[in-house]
């Protein structure tokens, strides 16, 4: 796949839900997040519905899928609930990835290597209903053969683990995701990347190439709050575009 000249950016509106679900209220409301994302240069939404429903609700996803003129993007776990629900919705796309309840955030990729015979049948029925299938995945070799087998159309690399290193370590960490996104490219999968992306970071991770859509929510939202959500998704955006 040669490279890809324009950038998508994916704006994740879970912590818009987290700081609603803190007074247990109606604001701010998520919805109304992704329509000024969306306006303001989203290429698309991001949600997570975790089984514990600590940010987004049900009723969110509701309403997201009636009021989105853009792509959306669900975040799931690989549980029987979650996937009937994504087949009753069927939203765009439907991001595969770990869950485990006492983390705070999702905190690295999904085994789909050690997990390929349940996710077998969860990726196939996902396609057969037209649902874009993406697996959340450590920018790992292994992890991205996995992928190959699996059938999915596209994988999103960890990139915590660049956000969290510095010098050297960041610099091993860029060369891993880089040559992940070049073997999922070069057999046919879309490579995303996501988790931990700043202002100050994100320009190396939108470098690389084969790179097709970058996924971001915590930090915008943090921004928002100085800024302005719209602000916050525009200067994003600007660092994007400047490498590309």
């Amino acid at each position: 796949m040669s490279a890809i000249k324009y950038l998508r950016l994916g704006v994740n509106i879970d912590h818009v839900a987290t700081i609603r679900n803190a007074r247990g209220g109606d604001h701010p409301e998520p919805v109304r997040a992704a329509l000024m994302a969306a306006k303001a240069g989203a290429d698309g939404i991001t949600a997570h519905l975790r089984e514990d429903r600590r940010h987004i609700r049900d009723n969110d996803l509701t309403v997201l899928m009636d009021e989105l003129s853009i792509p959306l993007n669900l975040e799931m776990a690989a549980t029987d609930e979650m996937l009937d629900i994504a087949l009753r919705h069927r939203p765009h796309a439907a991001c595969i990835v770990p869950e485990n309840r006492e983390e705070r955030t999702t905190e690295g990729g999904l085994d789909a290597a050690g997990q390929h015979n349940r996710l077998t049948d969860f990726v196939g029925q996902l396609r057969n209903a037209n649902i874009r299938v993406s697996l959340f995945i450590e920018p790992d070799p292994r992890q991205v053969e996995a992928a190959i087998h699996l059938g999915a159309p596209v994988v999103e690399f960890h990139t915590g683990h660049y956000a969290h290193v510095a010098g050297a370590d960041r610099e091993a960490e860029l060369r891993r995701i880089s040559e992940a996104a070049a073997l999922a490219a070069k057999n046919g999968i879309e490579p995303h990347a996501g988790h931990g992306l700043t202002f100050d970071n994100v320009q190396p991770i939108a470098a690389i190439p084969q790179l097709a859509e970058l996924n971001i929510g915590h930090f915008l939202i943090g921004e928002a709050i100085f800024g302005g959500l719209g602000n916050s998704i525009r200067e994003m955006r600007a660092l994007m575009d400047e490498t590309r």
